[in-house]
């Protein structure tokens, strides 16, 4: 058994991190992990204890000042995390497999009816299927697991054994879990659903459905663009069509894998369903063919289980109050980061969160948000979010090389994949769905009314065919409203000049200079 005294762990380093300050005391999570080496991620969010008299935020750390100093040994630190830092699931887990269970016997007898002392019965019960021996309580008031001050709460669940309501946003096969930040509040603040609604109300209905159609195409090729590909446009309308589906099907194991049948096209050369064999995202080396991995994929022996939980989370948080764009990176990501499929994982994720936020109502009716677009134009910033979560992980994870320049992960890993912080993924995510509400979406329907309003003028001034028409304003669109050498020279060689100077400068009136 492991002594629930502990010694205090003063330091300027922490797993490379530099402290603040010289000389401080580590307390929460960081003491925790350092005191009992768990192998774990680091949370995004760190305490230490100054000698100094002021408390700060730098970085990834919190400093308080010396009167926070919790009690050495583990019920203080784990109430100073719980207190300061919220729940983080994985450490949890990664401490209480470690420890004997008559610590936590010991914390809950000593305070049977503490706010803190409830929160860890509970979470230890429910993270390790281990009942102790403990009777229910029979009063006290109910306290939350979440804190909605440090992290977003899922629905509630009285939980009568333990007098705590579970707010946790999962389940336990699957809860990643997003902290409370001034950025996600001041974006949810925005309202970016009512606003839509709002700029959509007074669009006529043609111009909204060509709108629509316009933009599933754009985010269809912007999801393959991506990848690095570029398909055909049958490829390209073929998804697109999927996408303009979204939350029309209940997201189930079939859905999941009737979408990568549509995804892949060219099956000869993919196992398709689920992986039967490892998986990693990175490249070989060039003689060696050795695999060079950026991301490790969940084992697939836990793919079952891990897209069962994700599934059962969409449930949850459907039928809830849970914010739409928060829910969409939590079943997103999570799906992204499992990477369940040989290939196909990427489209799919970004189909996910078309899903999540048609499924929640969040996206205008009859129109898909073309969040793809908004993504591929941050592309640099999307590849640093998902290296955010896959690159501290790759260290934890015991893999070696298998039979044609995979992987075969060694190691007990699902936790890392079921358990973990969603927070930079859902502010990306937000700042994206921004972008597309008050950027594409109003650019995109402008375009089509100055469009028809051109057209209106051309036709009254010309006599030209509709496709001549389309094509003239293709051509001053490309110009940025002058006609081309080429286009002066062959299709439209028949304009005088008169013509060809009025209709740029109308071109131009609408449209403005470009």
């Amino acid at each position: 058994m492991i002594n629930n005294q502990l010694t205090s762990h003063v330091t300027s380093i922490f797993c490379d991190r530099t402290l603040p300050e010289k000389n401080m005391l580590l307390v929460g999570y960081a003491a925790i992990i350092t005191l009992y080496d768990l192998k774990v991620p680091l949370p995004n969010t760190l305490s230490a204890i100054s000698t100094k008299h002021r408390k700060y935020v730098k970085g990834e750390w919190q400093v308080f000042t010396p009167r926070y100093t919790p009690k050495y040994n583990l019920y203080g630190h784990l109430t100073f995390s719980l207190k300061y830092e919220g729940v983080d699931l994985i450490v949890l887990k990664a401490l209480f497999s470690l420890i004997d269970k008559t610590l936590i016997v010991e914390i809950i007898n000593n305070e049977p009816l503490g706010v803190y002392s409830r929160r860890i019965w509970f979470l230890y019960e429910w993270l390790t299927d281990i009942v102790l021996n403990i009777p229910d309580l029979r009063y006290g008031n109910f306290i939350s697991i979440i804190d909605k001050n440090l992290q977003y709460p899922g629905p509630s669940k009285k939980e009568s054994r333990y007098r705590v309501i579970n707010n946790l946003p999962g389940v336990k096969e699957f809860c990643p879990i997003i902290r409370r930040t001034k950025s996600l509040d001041a974006f949810i603040s925005l309202k970016l659903k009512d606003k839509a609604q709002r700029q959509l109300s007074s669009v006529r209905v043609d111009i909204l459905m060509r709108a629509a159609s316009f933009l599933l195409l754009k985010d269809s090729k912007a999801s393959y663009a991506i990848e690095g590909e570029s398909p055909s446009y049958y490829r390209a309308a073929k998804w697109a069509h999927a996408i303009g589906q979204a939350g029309q099907t209940k997201l189930t194991q079939n859905e999941l894998l009737r979408l990568q049948n549509i995804v892949i096209t060219d099956q000869r050369f993919v196992r398709m369903g689920y992986r039967k064999t490892g998986g990693f995202i990175g490249i070989h080396d060039r003689e060696t063919r050795l695999p060079i991995p950026e991301h490790i994929s969940a084992r697939w022996e836990d793919i079952d289980k891990l897209i069962s939980g994700l599934i059962k989370v969409n449930e949850l948080l459907l039928n809830s109050d849970y914010d739409p764009v928060l829910t969409a990176a939590i079943i997103a990501f999570g799906f992204v980061f499992i990477h369940p499929f040989e290939d196909g994982n990427g489209r799919i994720h970004r189909y996910l969160l078309h899903h999540v936020l048609v499924e929640k109502g969040f996206a205008p009716e009859s129109v898909i948000f073309p969040i793809s677009s908004a993504i591929l134009a941050k592309i640099a910033e999307y590849k640093k979010v998902l290296e955010d979560y896959s690159r501290p992980r790759l260290e934890l994870i015991n893999w070696q090389p298998s039979i044609g320049g995979n992987v075969e992960v060694l190691s007990d890993t699902i936790d890392l994949y079921r358990y973990f912080d969603v927070t930079k993924q859902a502010e990306f995510l937000y700042k994206c769905v921004q972008e597309t509400v008050e950027e594409i979406l109003p650019e995109e329907i402008s375009y089509l009314q100055k469009y028809d309003q051109l057209k209106v003028i051309i036709n009254g001034y010309i006599d030209m065919s509709e496709n001549k028409v389309d094509l003239l304003i293709n051509f001053l669109h490309t110009g940025s409203g002058k006609l081309s050498k080429r286009a002066l020279e062959k299709e439209f060689s028949a304009l005088t000049e008169v013509e060809k100077c009025f209709l740029e400068n109308v071109y131009t009136n609408i449209f403005g200079s470009q």
